[in-house]
């Protein structure tokens, strides 16, 4: 059997309320844009999530079952499917206001080679508690990412937030977080005090993503930094998001994290980067394909 990765977490419906007035709905979500991201990259895709019984919560499915993404929990466990509504400002970048209730179904993990977790469910309670259940029980045969992406606008912040992210923390092998998601969990330390710290907590690595000033790759053998594509934005949903499914895709025939040259690291981050400059090239969270790449 090939290997697959296991991705857990949030889906939902981003309505986008554009410069110019408009109204558009898309699938989307943190956990359900890397899933979609690796299917498209043609990995094999077992997704871990939820939603209502209802006209959004078909949209999802649809758009999942059109990428080759596979369930892997029975996703009717909320009253309705979540929304976002994300307003894109002059330049690009999306503010949100959620509606999410998140809570997951008895879950049939198999035996991935790699377990994704991400954003809003892997916080957010009570569905975080089973997330860190199902996840420790796995990270013995898989390597475990966990993407940070913090959503202050629903979860708040200060130290009950910080506790809840840094017990994932602890149970992965790689973390990744963008400098907001680092100032706003660690306000009055400088990045690479943030990232120094995450690593304390166990991960091999942490990778910091800088928007448009490119990412570094924190690990116990020095820093690895690459710059960001030039790309005319349409907006940013989705650019963390397939950026993070994209290491993975990199880092898939390669050895294991610590093992990983400075050269090999600078390949992943800039294939990486890549990935995330054709999605904020094109509206909502629509990552490439292989080949587009």
């Amino acid at each position: 059997m090939s290997p697959e990765v296991l991705v857990v977490g949030e889906s939902l419906i981003d309505i986008v309320h554009a410069a110019d007035g408009s109204t558009r709905e898309y699938a989307g979500g943190s956990a359900a844009n890397v899933a979609v991201a690796l299917a498209r990259l043609g990995r094999p895709v077992r997704f871990v999530t939820a939603w209502g019984d209802d006209a959004r919560g078909q949209v999802l499915a649809d758009h999942l079952e059109a990428a080759g993404v596979r369930l892997a929990s029975e996703p009717h466990a909320l009253a309705r499917t979540a929304t976002a509504a994300a307003t894109i400002g002059a330049d690009g970048a999306a503010s949100y206001v959620f509606d999410l209730d998140w809570r997951i179904h008895e879950v049939a993990p198999g035996a991935p080679a790699f377990v994704h977790l991400c954003s809003l469910g892997a916080v957010l309670e009570p569905g975080a508690d089973q997330v860190l259940e199902l996840v420790s029980g796995l990270r013995a045969g898989a390597t475990v990412s966990y993407d940070i992406n913090a959503r202050p606008a629903i979860t708040g912040t200060g130290p009950e937030l910080v506790a809840r992210v840094e017990r994932m923390v602890g149970i992965a092998d790689l973390v990744k977080a963008s400098d907001e998601d680092l100032a706003s969990l660690y306000p009055g330390h400088d990045l690479e005090e943030a990232a120094a710290h995450l690593l304390t907590l166990g991960p091999t690595a942490v990778v910091v993503t800088r928007g448009g000033d490119g990412a570094t790759w924190v690990g116990t053998g020095g820093t690895v930094e690459v710059a960001s594509l030039p790309v005319e934005v349409a907006d940013t949903i989705g650019a963390g998001d397939t950026f993070g499914a994209a290491v993975i895709d990199a880092l898939w025939d390669r050895g294991p994290l610590a093992a990983l040259s400075r050269e090999e690291i600078a390949d992943v981050l800039a294939f990486a980067a890549r990935a995330a400059a054709v999605t904020v090239s094109r509206p909502g969270a629509d990552p490439p394909y292989r080949a587009e790449l």
